[in-house]
């Protein structure tokens, strides 16, 4: 059996919960507690430990898919989940306040990852808000050096995520087939 990891991470509320949701064969684990601090402003409950939900490609490959908890404090669990993982799903809130903030700090909180794996982002929220473009994700990204695919996304349609995941793949093996 092939077994392979993808984390999805960014903020509290972007949509990690319900990206993993909306594409596991499984429903999916949730570790979610009733938010008691600042989170509580942007909804009731948030993830404290991880996501899990998995994604069978044929009877011989699965991928896992784990969600990180998007609250800062719960940061040691980002190092734990990372372990093994083939890349990272960023996704960002178009509707917080300073959005590409958000980008710099998890990818440099997910350094160590992605000096060997990929990371895709995907903008989720844009139909709330639509500036900062994908243009400009892009832009900052080359910018930085990076090569790095970015896609507005809605984390409750599962062909979005699979756009997401699908992005992946292909940059570990460009060679891949649809």
């Amino acid at each position: 059996m092939i077994e392979n990891k993808i984390i999805f991470t960014g903020p509290v509320g972007v949509g990690k919960t319900t990206a993993i949701a909306a594409l596991s064969d499984d429903p999916p684990v949730q570790t979610d507690a009733s938010a008691s601090d600042m989170t509580s402003v942007r909804k009731g409950y948030t993830t404290v430990a991880m996501d899990y939900g998995v994604i069978r490609l044929d009877e011989n490959t699965k991928v896992h898919l784990y969600g990180t908890p998007g609250q800062e404090r719960f940061d040691f669990m980002w190092g734990i989940l990372s372990k093994g993982s083939m890349g990272l799903i960023l996704l960002l809130d178009n509707t917080r306040a300073n959005p590409l903030k958000d980008l710099k700090f998890f990818l440099d909180s997910f350094r160590d990852l992605l000096q060997d794996a990929p990371v895709v982002v995907g903008v989720t929220k844009m139909d709330l808000r639509n500036q900062p473009s994908v243009d400009v994700y892009q832009q900052y990204l080359e910018q930085h050096g990076l090569n790095v695919p970015v896609f507005e996304v809605d984390a409750r349609n599962e062909d979005d995520v699979k756009q997401l995941v699908t992005a992946m793949l292909y940059s570990i093996d460009p060679g891949l087939e649809g």
